[in-house]
């Protein structure tokens, strides 16, 4: 059972934005769709700066690679969303929601030793987005304890160097 079954349900979901906003997009979960995110992410963040838009598109590709890899968006008909707004001017939030909690779970590795990273093969994806989004963090979509597992709302804000009106 996907959290999120229609567009209209999205934006109530992820709130109501300061400002502008994109229509959210929906991807099947998998990796091969992450072409088709950055590809849109490159198409809806036109005329915005090159350095804004790369950084969104790898913190955008990091964030959906977690959602396939460790929620139920990766599973059998499961989805991913993702949405763009301007929470406050000259900001640019985006939002990637995945379908819920499995065993596993993206985290943000705090000690391994130089050897340990020159061989990891995973967990840099939440130190990227923490190194190049302004402000970064998630949230459940449903906001009840016992709904925990319902779904996560990752986002990550940049800075767009200009008032946006």
């Amino acid at each position: 059972m996907a959290i999120v079954p229609h567009t209209a349900i999205i934006s109530s979901i992820l709130g109501v934005a300061a400002g502008p906003r994109w229509t959210p997009r929906i991807y099947p979960g998998q990796l091969a769709q992450t072409s088709r995110l950055r590809a849109d992410l490159r198409a809806d963040l036109a005329g915005f700066g090159a350095d804004l838009v790369e950084a969104a598109v790898l913190c955008a590709s990091e964030a959906f690679a977690n959602a396939v890899e460790h929620t139920r968006s990766g599973g059998p008909g499961g989805r991913v969303v993702r949405a763009l707004h301007v929470p406050a001017p000259g900001r640019v939030r985006l939002v990637i929601v995945d379908d819920g909690a499995t065993a596993t779970a993206p985290r943000v590795p705090r000690q391994r030793t130089a050897r340990e990273w020159e061989t990891a093969e995973h967990g840099r994806g939440l130190l990227l987005i923490d190194n190049l989004a302004s402000a970064w963090g998630g949230y459940p979509v449903v906001p009840f304890p016992f709904c925990a597992d319902l779904g996560t709302a990752v986002w990550a804000e940049f800075a767009t160097g200009e008032v946006l009106r």
